[in-house]
């Protein structure tokens, strides 16, 4: 079986369960996140080792799992007050259980920095998902859904448009240290490409189904459309950035994929990275920029 037979074949049972946990949100999107950054930050943790650090993965990659979790459970009533507190007392606790996993030989600063760091980078990143689709501006599933899919859609059209405008056009390479594959034609034509879908999708998509806290004020796309544009160049950034970012990473740690879990899309680490980067990103934007120019 081919490596795009083998990626077809994924996304087919992959996209509809996405789809199908950002429609119904709640639960299922939690759970769907926490899985996903559990996961992303044990492979994380893997290149950490590859580097030569020395990270607690198990107690990383579980906490990782539950920051989407606890913004589901704060949503829900059961945790009541800030979780900027709960943040601060996990890193307390990683630091804790470093006295006696990491002194005298393991390094301890270098291990709790490195375990703080893929709780952050991937299960407070994946956190925004579940915060983006129960924005305080979106009312209902259709509302949450659209606005949460929007970076998801510019995600996979800077990653698409890098691709063919790359192979197509791509001479100069963008940052061969870090990427060889990637091209300055290649970002530039995800910037463009990213920066359409944005307006395409704001105009026809977001509006239309996207019923805001208060009514939009008029259905005339004129006022948003330089907005909508910004909102889709500056998320193709992000997601550009977020690739390299982990290229970098291994680079550092001298592997090719984060893992072989999933067949033909090396691991849950590598299909992400685009997302750590955009997901925060996008949710201060739509705050910023693209919801005050709606309403």
């Amino acid at each position: 079986m081919s490596e795009l037979t083998r990626r077809v074949l994924f996304s087919i049972v992959a996209i509809p369960v996405a789809l199908a946990a950002i429609w119904y949100g709640d639960w299922a999107l939690a759970a769907l996140l926490a899985i996903a950054a559990a996961v992303a930050a044990n492979e994380y943790y893997g290149i950490a080792r590859a580097a030569g650090l020395q990270p607690m993965a198990t107690l990383g990659s579980a906490l990782a799992g539950l920051a989407p979790l606890a913004l589901h459970a704060q949503r829900r009533g059961v945790i009541h007050g800030e979780l900027t507190a709960i943040g601060v007392v996990v890193v307390l606790i990683v630091f804790a259980v470093s006295i006696r996993r990491r002194w005298p030989d393991g390094h301890p600063i270098a291990a709790v920095s490195t375990t703080v760091f893929g709780i952050v980078y991937t299960g407070v990143t994946l956190g925004y998902g579940y915060v983006l689709r129960y924005h305080p501006y979106a009312v209902g599933a259709r509302a949450g859904a659209a606005l949460l899919a929007l970076p998801l859609v510019l995600t996979w059209t800077s990653d698409i448009g890098a691709y063919f405008v790359g192979r197509a056009l791509g001479k100069r390479k963008l940052i061969p240290v870090v990427s060889p594959g990637k091209t300055v034609a290649g970002a530039v034509g995800a910037l463009v490409l990213c920066m359409i879908v944005s307006w395409a999708y704001t105009r026809w998509v977001l509006v239309p189904n996207a019923s805001l806290a208060m009514s939009l004020k008029s259905k005339d796309i004129a006022a948003p459309a330089i907005a909508a544009l910004l909102f889709g160049g500056l998320i193709s950034i992000a997601a550009q950035v977020g690739d390299l970012a982990e290229s970098l990473i291994k680079r550092d740690a001298g592997v090719k994929d984060s893992s072989h879990l999933l067949p033909g899309h090396g691991g849950v680490l590598d299909r992400l990275d685009s997302l750590f980067f955009v997901l925060p990103v996008a949710y201060l934007l739509f705050g910023w920029l693209l919801i005050p120019a709606l309403t």
